[in-house]
């Protein structure tokens, strides 16, 4: 895919997130920076401050084989992790399970019954495997082309509620 067909999927996929209710009413919505290729969720960022300014935003640091939360702004330090992933400096505020309503998962595919297939590292499906946030709302981002009937799944996976593409998030 070229630059400006990344860019411009992307950016759809941001338009049908800002529509979502379950977005639009997310206090606290858990991202990540795009990595590889993934949609680029960063216009939810810096847009979405100006039309809600009360909302909180957190993305993960890998902290030995779990991820950790923490609050970012546009303007706040970021550094490169383990994995050459950005993440927010040490020294951002840790945002605990219990404050969060939305995860936004990266996914490299998805299916259409929910299951989606990351990098291999297992982080996103220990997460939603822990207590405190199993019932958490999520929406796997993938885009059109990665979303497919069916794909391998394997016990410890976990189901998202929802997919969004750049053509229809469905919950």
């Amino acid at each position: 895919m070229t630059v400006a067909e990344w860019r411009e999927k992307s950016d759809r996929i941001c338009t049908n997130i800002l529509a979502s209710s379950l977005f639009q009413e997310a206090k606290t919505v858990l991202a990540y920076f795009s990595f590889r290729q993934e949609p680029d969720l960063s216009p939810l960022f810096t847009n979405s401050q100006q039309t809600y300014p009360t909302k909180t935003w957190g993305f993960p640091r890998c902290v030995d084989q779990s991820l950790h939360w923490f609050s970012w702004k546009p303007n706040d330090a970021v550094e490169i992790g383990a994995y050459g992933i950005r993440e927010p400096s040490k020294d951002a505020l840790i945002i605990s399970p219990s404050e969060v309503s939305l995860i936004l998962v990266p996914s490299v595919a998805c299916d259409y019954q929910g299951y989606r297939l990351g990098y291999g590292g297992g982080y996103y499906d220990r997460l939603l495997s822990s207590p405190e946030w199993v019932k958490k709302p999520t929406i796997g981002i993938v885009f059109e082309f990665a979303y497919l009937p069916e794909l391998p799944v394997q016990a410890w996976d976990k189901r998202l509620q929802g997919v969004c593409t750049e053509m229809l998030l469905r919950m």
